[in-house]
């Protein structure tokens, strides 16, 4: 269907802690609770229990037992310090931290360096007890504790290094101690495989801690980002609104004020379509604000034809009947090229002709307008807005949006497939914020 629009006139038309039980983070915080929990009964349960029933044995003697006992208690102590230091300010803490360290990374700033060396001469000295009076199977737990613990607050390389060291250390230390009494392959391996163990346990339960709290930080950045990407959508929706109805209103003023001298009724009448526009331009501002408005093809080609003919441009049409099975979404982008060209021949052209093909061929929704009176190198839109913006969203939704000057005329083409969907993140009617 061909349809040529003349000149004249236009026609008329319408982190605290202290959360709640629904909080985001509440689940986090009892996570951090249970793993604060669980790994200081765990050291409670190597060192008192386990290591603090050598001290109950008769044989060592009383000053001996004083001192293993003091180191215990400050291992203890030392341990259960520094495990609420490393877990009161876990990565992802700062609302605004760009991106989730690990706890490496900051840890080793915030490390409680005079406890964690009051509990490693502590741990070295109980575990010198226990090796002295041959507790070849105990002796190792005091110092893999707090290894275990200061391992967290460094880099990954560095603390597997750390780690590494500790067990060989460990093993050799132990196997050289019974190198006299025959079991020396044994107190090395059992030295070792302690020392494993007990990092294998507590470093566990830090790492799983520290990836939930990644999680939970990326899934914060994932809110605040979805939040900014439709921020961007509702303003370039806005621009798109108030830059056509304004490049509109501004036309029209200036032939309603050519028009005043020579035909006051015309004058009158343009008057009136530009209050026409403003209510509309208003409308159209309340009805995107509150995310109920739809932008389709049909309405801004006949919006167009409109606009066209009161700038005393010829427009010719050719529209094909059954492109009007275009989906929704296709509709709404197509609409939105449909605007920007109208608006940019207005703007950006001296235009007299200007012609549009809309059609659907071999699954595709193409859409051309071309206009003459160009002049200069073709228009370049401000970054975020315009055609860049439209050719972005058309690529995300599987088209294609392309333009060209040649010979004094400007060419925009866009192309869609029929099944078009929109993209989650640009879906016009997808709700927005309030």
């Amino acid at each position: 269907m061909t349809t040529v629009i003349g000149r004249g006139p236009a026609p008329r038309c319408c982190d605290n802690d202290r959360v709640g039980e629904g909080h985001p983070r509440a689940g986090l915080t009892s996570l951090r609770r249970y793993t604060w929990w669980s790994l200081l009964a765990t050291t409670a349960f190597l060192l008192i229990f386990v290591v603090g029933r050598w001290l109950l044995r008769p044989g060592p003697p009383v000053v001996a037992r004083v001192a293993a006992s003091v180191a215990l208690a400050v291992t203890v102590v030392a341990c259960a310090v520094v495990l609420a230091r490393r877990l009161a300010e876990a990565p992802g803490d700062t609302p605004d931290a760009g991106v989730a360290p690990g706890a490496a990374d900051v840890g080793h700033e915030r490390a409680p360096i005079a406890w964690l060396a009051a509990g490693s001469v502590a741990a070295a000295a109980l575990g010198g007890f226990l090796l002295a009076a041959r507790n070849y199977e105990l002796w190792s737990v005091p110092p893999a504790t707090m290894v275990s613990v200061a391992v967290t607050f460094l880099p990954a390389r560095r603390r597997w290094a750390l780690v590494t060291a500790a067990i060989l250390g460990a093993g050799a230390l132990g196997g050289i101690m019974a190198s006299g009494s025959g079991s020396a392959g044994y107190a090395a391996a059992f030295s070792a495989g302690m020392v494993a163990l007990v990092v294998w346990v507590m470093v566990g339960m830090l790492w799983s801690w520290d990836v939930a709290e990644r999680l939970n930080q990326a899934r914060r950045l994932s809110a605040q980002l979805a939040v900014k990407d439709e921020r961007l959508r509702f303003a370039a929706d806005l621009h798109d609104i108030q830059g056509h109805h304004l490049q509109v209103i501004a036309l029209k003023s200036e032939l309603a004020a050519r028009l005043a001298r020579t035909d006051p009724d015309r004058a009158g009448a343009e008057m009136s379509e530009v209050r026409r526009l403003a209510a509309d331009a208003l409308r159209d501002t309340r009805a995107v604000v509150q995310g109920y408005r739809r932008t389709t093809l049909d309405e801004e080609m006949a919006n167009a034809a409109k606009v066209l003919t009161a700038a005393d441009i010829t427009a010719r049409m050719d529209v094909d009947p059954a492109a009007a099975d275009l989906p929704d979404p296709g509709r709404h982008l197509l609409g939105l090229v449909m605007r920007e060209a109208t608006t940019n021949v207005l703007r950006h052209s001296r235009a007299r002709h200007a012609e549009l093909d809309y059609r659907v061929t071999d699954g595709l929704a193409r859409l051309r307008i071309s206009n003459d009176g160009t002049a200069g190198p073709p228009p370049e839109p401000a970054e975020g807005t315009g055609l860049r913006t439209l050719a972005d969203r058309l690529t995300a939704a599987g088209g294609q949006l392309s333009w060209k000057q040649t010979d004094g005329r400007f060419v925009l083409t866009a192309s869609l497939p029929v099944t078009v969907t929109a993209p989650a993140h640009a879906h016009p009617e997808s709700p927005r914020p309030r």
